[in-house]
């Protein structure tokens, strides 16, 4: 048995979940890993993220008890061992969005309105004080790494230009963010009603930003495309619901931009550094994501910022990328 296997056993020792059986479950970008436990009519989830490998398993279980205590359906905390880096939590189901959608495609609105619903609860809610804040200086250094890893050049000028734009139409950070608030972080639970049909996972890195930046990750995501009109559809829908003032439609288009700026440099980290290089395809989409976004005319001058800046990831750039 490997170390964390002797960890994993002792942490589950006297427990009811000690002789379930365990399934490794797909991990995501970090450290952590995943088993599923289950005795064949029931199952829970334990996530294994070791503090050697720079994880803490303490912010998530944070989040999914404030989650959990303010009606949505994140999973509950059954026993945690933050010091060795180990927590069970409640299993939440096993069909996500893009699982239900690849069988219902006619589903994609409705889905994706649910998914904005949640987002529109998260506004009525006070965030957690102790979080970060997404400031336009924040999110303009958040930028940065799109210049250590991807372009490898200096990204001065489009800092100072993401900082601009967001200071315009996405100023206030006052809206509590999960983060990565895509559909393979979303449980469909098609047997439940209302905010219990969307499970909630992947949100230990949560922080304050401004109305739409959830709504910019679940809409422009980077492992699956949205029909444009539902895109569009979930917008308005949203916009005629939130309580921000903005022109919101730009104001998702300019934290959609500044996200997946971001997500160039972070997936460009994962391949170079990591060795991870699967995620290299999905940057394409993230690029075409970030055009479509600044097509928004309000947002001319970024614009032309980001395309004297940012190569755009040909499949000749990727490789040169890895080499």
């Amino acid at each position: 048995m490997s170390e964390r296997d002797i960890a994993i056993a002792a942490f589950l020792d006297q427990s009811r979940w000690q002789d379930w059986t365990r399934t490794p479950l797909a991990g995501d970008a970090s450290a952590r890993r995943y088993l599923r436990l289950s005795n064949g009519q029931q199952s829970v989830i334990l996530m294994d993220a070791p503090a050697q490998n720079g994880e803490s398993t303490t912010p998530f279980a944070q989040i999914a008890t404030f989650l959990t205590e303010h009606g949505f359906a994140a999973p509950a905390v059954l026993q945690h061992d933050p010091e060795n880096g180990l927590l069970l939590l409640s299993d939440l189901g096993r069909t996500d969005y893009v699982q239900w959608l690849n069988h219902h495609p006619d589903a994609e609105s409705d889905l994706y309105n649910a998914a904005a619903d949640i987002l529109l609860k998260l506004e009525t809610v006070d965030p957690p004080q102790n979080l970060n804040r997404m400031t336009p200086d924040i999110g303009a250094e958040m930028v940065d790494i799109i210049g250590t890893y991807y372009s490898k050049s200096q990204t001065a000028d489009l800092s100072r230009a993401v900082r601009t734009a967001l200071a315009e139409f996405a100023p206030e950070a006052n809206v509590l963010a999960l983060r990565d608030y895509h559909a393979e972080n979303l449980i469909w639970r098609d047997k439940e009603t209302g905010n219990d049909c969307v499970g909630l996972l992947d949100f230990q890195d949560a922080f304050i930003a401004p109305c739409g930046y959830d709504l910019a990750s679940l809409l422009r995501d980077a492992r699956r495309d949205v029909s444009p009109i539902v895109v569009q559809e979930t917008i308005s829908y949203f916009a005629a619901r939130t309580s921000a003032e903005t022109d919101f439609h730009t104001a998702v288009a300019c934290l959609g931009i500044q996200r997946n700026l971001r997500i160039l440099g972070v997936f460009a980290r994962l391949a170079t550094d990591m060795g991870k290089q699967r995620y290299l395809q999905f940057m394409p989409r993230v690029w075409g994501h970030i055009i479509e976004d600044l097509n928004a005319p309000a947002l001319a001058t970024l614009r032309q910022v980001v395309l004297d800046t940012i190569p755009a990831p040909t499949p000749e750039y990727l490789a040169g990328l890895t080499e």
